[in-house]
């Protein structure tokens, strides 16, 4: 089969998965479906690796497969640019998507709607595929489109459930945001560089470098304001400061959705783009220093909000916010390698904690509240070993994954010299802190200490919903994830005792471990420091971050081992040791600090009021003004001036002619003789 074949089949085949169970998952039964969708899947997994290896041999494709129309000289194009960024994503996507598939079949036995998500989330797959290996902004924009509408599938999956469609609505709303900046940056690409394909506009680019943007009343640079505008898209896509508000409210949809929209997918598809897009952004520093600042501030203080959290999904999802931070600061550096080598290995250790946490779900009967937990780890053991690899991966402990795409991370913004850049270095050290402690305070009160399940549950946990919009922010951290039932009880029965998911769930999580361990070690040299994607990723000669870091490394073994002598690692153990402390030990003092420290709990808790402010601003402002208008313009101008008051004004002159015909002869002899009159008048005067 020819290696061009293979770059159909990589997204047709999950999109053929997803049509069969969609149009066809009643006929084909729950069996069949997740067969079909799940071998489908597992040929894309297969395609992708196919061609990471021929693109590993240096066979690099950019070319057409399909014109979709020509207007006005510009030309419309589904095309594919093959090389070694696309291919690692394909790969990440195509593994990851395989592994939720398999453990959906555990997870999603028991819901009616078992057909019907399958075949979203193998539509999810091929969106992303379509996104990644795209090579102009139509097809990018086609995908980016694509993941975000089945997004809003997948988060209002249950669709009964209230909370739920208002999270996938908020979902929906916010990336339209962001989505109106990119269009409007893909917009200005065209009426610049009269081209869409990136080969096209990438070799025009360095033309423009001091060109001005085509903007009325404004004095913007050309390339600052594009690549601006396409990062603004990023910042709804990738859950970015202020746009961030979208994502942990998109927990209320299945846990294996969290897995696939926060760890390998829809989330890092704005990081991607920025990694492509390397030719535009590094001839604009003031774009850089915005895409860092904005990565700094969402790693640090979305980490200090999964702090307060309590329910185990949604302590993940903050730590997702967290890390995509750290993958945009990377962006902001010029070390762009160093934020898809982080996707990469967050993309599978972050996989598997959603899907551990999933497991945990499970086994409390769907109970997601980690204060009526504790103890699980003699039960569960494998949950407990990989949850454990996935959080040693995220704190960045010596070895395992994320250390190494964390480290370099911090190394490249303590290197770089744009402004705003001792902030985001700030940001991202203190942030290693706050990571440890929430992963290991969840961690703790999950696995370990008392045994608290079986007992008195805290009654906010299951407070039924009766508004959506108030019990997002009144409630934000008490959700369920059942079925559609708001009344269904949650969590076990006293006297009853967890036990280990069944096999389709757990082998995932031990398939997700190994990478989480291993594939920093193996893949941080040639990724980083071995020119890997010299050929897909432009760096500018004036950010030499990771050249400097290239000529200070001496091996994954050695960098290891000069951690411990750097301040980001003592201030990880630090943060499990506080939480060790503060949740085996002496669970008092939290409980202390929050009561001495009320008013920080408080913001906190209100996620620094970003949702009650949009609620009110954005939500209170459009219902007053459609209020506005349906009163006035509406009601008062359209149906009470224009069609009611012209009515009454036709009424009211009939109503006086109406008088002029009484039938009588006298009455119309009169009205000629006047007309006469009137007539001679008029004769005489003009004479």
């Amino acid at each position: 089969m020819d290696i061009q074949s293979y770059y159909l089949l990589v997204p047709l085949a999950p999109l053929f998965g997803a049509l069969a169970a969609g149009l066809f998952g009643k006929v084909l039964g729950r069996t069949w479906t997740h067969r079909i969708a799940i071998t489908m899947v597992g040929v894309a997994l297969f395609g992708a690796i196919k061609i990471f290896l021929s693109v590993l041999d240096g066979h690099v494709f950019d070319g057409t497969i399909y014109t979709w129309l020509v207007s006005d000289g510009a030309t419309f194009q589904v095309g594919f640019l093959i090389d070694r960024l696309t291919a690692t994503m394909m790969l990440v996507v195509t593994s990851v998507s395989l592994m939720v598939h398999i453990y959906t079949i555990g997870y999603m036995s028991e819901d009616e709607g078992y057909q019907r998500f399958f075949s979203y989330i193998s539509l999810f797959t091929f969106s992303m595929l379509m996104l990644v290996m795209a090579n102009n902004f139509m097809q990018l924009f086609f995908g980016w489109e694509a993941v975000g509408l089945v997004s809003y599938l997948l988060i209002g999956f249950w669709y009964t459930r209230p909370t739920a469609i208002y999270a996938n609505l908020k979902a929906f709303l916010v990336n339209r945001v962001g989505d109106f900046g990119f269009l409007l940056g893909i917009a200005l690409v065209l009426m610049v560089f009269g081209s869409l394909n990136y080969a096209d506009v990438f070799a025009q680019v360095g033309e423009h470098v001091n060109d001005l943007a085509p903007i009325a009343g404004m004095e913007v640079n050309l390339i600052t304001a594009i690549c601006i505008l396409l990062f603004i898209g990023a910042m709804g896509k990738s859950a970015q400061f202020p746009l961030h508000v979208w994502l942990p409210d998109s927990m209320e949809g299945p846990t294996p959705i969290s897995a696939l929209i926060h760890a390998a997918t829809m989330v890092t598809a704005g990081i991607f783009m920025v990694a492509r897009m390397s030719p535009m952004f590094e001839l604009s520093d003031t774009a850089l220093s915005f895409v860092m600042i904005i990565g700094s501030i969402t790693a640090l203080f979305m980490g200090f909000l999964g702090i307060i959290q309590n329910d185990i999904k949604r302590v993940v999802a903050y730590s997702t916010l967290s890390q995509l931070g750290y993958m945009t600061v990377a962006l902001g550096a010029s070390a762009y390698s160093a934020a898809i080598f982080h996707l990469m290995t967050h993309a599978f250790f972050k996989a598997l904690l959603f899907l551990g946490a999933g497991s945990v779900i499970m086994a409390m009967h769907h109970d997601q509240d980690i204060r009526n937990m504790g103890g699980l780890r003699k039960y569960m053991p494998i949950t407990w070993i990989t949850s454990l690899i996935g959080s040693l991966a995220l704190i960045g402990t010596p070895f395992f994954s994320g250390f190494y795409s964390k480290d370099s991370i911090i190394e490249a913004v303590s290197l770089s010299h744009l402004p705003g850049a001792s902030f985001a270095y700030f940001a991202v050290v203190a942030g290693v802190f706050v990571t440890a402690f929430y992963s290991f305070r969840m961690y703790f009160l999950v696995f370990h200490g008392e045994e608290r399940f079986g007992k008195a549950h805290h009654d906010d946990h299951h407070v039924p919903v009766v508004h959506a919009a108030a019990h997002a922010d009144a409630h934000d951290d008490h959700h369920v994830d059942d079925d559609h039932d708001d009344h269904a009880h949650h969590g076990l029965a006293p006297g009853q005792k967890p036990h280990e998911t069944p096999w389709v769930v757990w082998l995932p999580l031990v398939l997700l471990a190994i990478p989480s361990v291993l594939i920093g070690f193996f893949a941080i040299e040639p990724m980083l420091f071995g020119g890997y994607f010299k050929e897909a990723i432009f760096i500018g000669e004036h950010h030499h971050a990771l050249h400097e870091m290239h000529e200070e490394f001496h091996g994954a073994f050695a960098m290891a081992l000069h951690s411990f002598t750097t301040l980001p690692l003592w201030l990880a153990i630090a943060g499990v040791g506080l939480a060790a402390f503060f949740y085996l030990k002496r669970p008092d003092i939290p409980a202390a600090i929050q009561k001495r420290f009320q008013w920080v709990y408080t913001l906190l808790e209100n996620k620094y009021y970003f949702d009650r402010f949009n609620d009110w601003f954005f939500a209170g402002g459009a219902r007053g003004a459609s209020t506005f208008l349906s009163k006035f313009g509406d009601r008062i101008l359209i149906d009470g001036l224009l069609v009611n008051g012209t009515a009454n004004l036709v009424g009211r002159i009939s109503g006086v002619v109406r008088r002029l015909q009484s039938g009588y002869i006298y009455h119309y002899a009169f009205t000629m003789i006047v007309g006469v009159f009137v007539l001679l008048t008029i004769r005489t005067w003009f004479e």
